[in-house]
């Protein structure tokens, strides 16, 4: 580690200050900004956040009871290996970034920390002699904001509104050529996987494509790299790039697509049989995940607006279904090369942790594997006209299952499962007691 931050330092001497990023449960990067003297003390162990930091509801307020069950202590924070990196969007290019993890005072992995929790899910699968190998595709909105309501970055010059999304449009793209590109120079210099960008099927929506890594917990923290580059660079655009899962009523959602296979002690895919219908280990990955789907919907759909996602026609699953090349399901077998073979998760939102959703995908399917778990029949045609069980489509269901799952305890761990749930339980406490703009016009004058 001492190497690491001696060749940094060397190597961008115009760096001045390190910005200290700790995710917490929702994904949002909290922690402080230190002077590039400061980091050699970093690498020591010498910096603490209070373990309520990882805790925090999406407005960073705390959770009362988490800290004062606690005392409100301190948890050391450590540096994760390969993650000092220069800022290329930061003023003159003299900010570098630094992601950390948190440990307990006794050394011990403090398991409210989602990057934790995926850990140890991930060594389940190196016990077996495996390597989970993961892809990601992520949905974002490019758009203009006041402070009060969303509009679309494109419109028509006619009407002064889009029409259609303009999907796979090339001439959009080109459009924005100058910002895209910046994303993708800094991609190249943070290591960042970046496998493409397409413009997606709503106005003003983007998905960008990210190679496939056999490292979950390095796939993980690149996400939450990219979208921080993402947002930081739109910004120098006057532009907003959110992740928020449903920014406009009538249009399709921003989702975080996740590709898995499994590769053996030699390399080989676990999943593949030489056949498009897959082996065995595949149907029950894809049976875990199904019959664990309900129980983890409150990671999968983590807040208040993640719920307006899962409507029919709107590219979001609203039953735990799969199949074969079929975009109307859950969980998608695509087509292509047999050694390729792999299940496509299509459920959680922009907006999720993605160490969480990791870690429950990944013990879902696992859990599948080793009972053996059958997924069903795999839906042909429009899932969405099919019945089938419905996934907790509202976000009170969905924390009630998740507390109770011992599912959930297993997979995160009954720390993880109790902080999380707390911290969601008041974000929808908050928008409950809140009176919308839609109820006064309904009812003021009508009642």
């Amino acid at each position: 580690m001492a190497l690491e931050v001696d060749w940094f330092l060397r190597a961008n001497p115009g760096i001045t200050m390190i910005e200290a990023l700790l995710p917490d449960s929702n994904g949002v990067l909290r922690g402080k900004w230190l002077p590039r003297d400061k980091l050699a003390k970093v690498y020591k162990g010498e910096l603490k956040f209070p373990k309520t930091a990882l805790s925090l509801d999406i407005w960073g307020r705390d959770v009362e009871e988490l800290v004062f069950a606690s005392g409100d202590e301190d948890g050391v924070c450590l540096p994760v290996e390969g993650s000092l990196l220069p800022t290329p969007w930061s003023p003159r290019g003299r900010h570098g970034q630094l992601m950390l993890t948190m440990f307990r005072p006794d050394g011990q992995p403090y398991l409210g920390d989602a990057r934790q929790v995926l850990k140890q899910v991930v060594a389940r699968y190196h016990a077996h002699g495996w390597r989970p190998v993961i892809a990601a595709e992520l949905e974002f909105s490019l758009l203009r904001w006041d402070g009060r309501r969303p509009a679309h970055s494109e419109r028509n010059p006619y009407r002064g509104e889009p029409i259609g999304g303009n999907l796979y449009g090339l001439d959009v793209l080109q459009q924005n050529h100058r910002m895209l590109e910046q994303i993708h120079r800094a991609c190249e210099i943070q290591g960042l996987p970046f496998d493409g960008v397409v413009k997606e099927s709503a106005p003003s929506q983007y998905e960008i494509n990210m190679r496939h890594v056999d490292n979950p917990i390095l796939a993980a923290r690149q996400i939450l790299m990219m979208k921080r580059a993402i947002k930081e660079i739109a910004k120098q655009h006057d532009f907003v790039a959110s992740f928020m899962p449903k920014p406009f009523e009538d249009e399709a959602g921003n989702g975080l697509h996740v590709h898995c296979s499994v590769l053996d002690r030699d390399g080989q895919n676990i999943f593949d049989d030489g056949t498009e219908r897959g082996t065995f280990e595949l149907q029950s990955a894809i049976g875990g995940c199904l019959q664990h789907m309900p129980d983890s919907f409150a990671i999968l759909a983590p807040s208040f607006n993640a719920y307006r996602r899962f409507q029919k026609g709107s590219h979001a699953p609203t039953t735990p279904n799969w199949g074969y090349e079929n975009r109307t399901v859950a969980v998608r077998v695509p087509a292509g090369s047999n050694k390729a073979r792999r299940f496509e998760h299509r459920v959680a939102g922009a907006d999720a942790n993605p160490y969480l959703v990791f870690a429950i995908i990944l013990a879902a399917a696992l859990d599948g594997i080793e009972r053996g778990l059958p997924p069903g029949e795999p839906i042909a045609g429009d899932a969405y006209s099919q019945e089938g069980p419905a996934l907790p489509l509202y976000m009170q269901e969905a924390l009630r299952l998740f507390g109770e799952s011992s599912f959930v305890s297993t997979a995160l761990g009954p720390e993880m499962q109790r902080t999380f749930g707390l911290t969601k339980e008041q974000e929808l406490a908050e928008f409950e007691r809140h009176i919308t703009s839609l109820e006064y016009h309904a009812y003021v004058e009508r009642l």
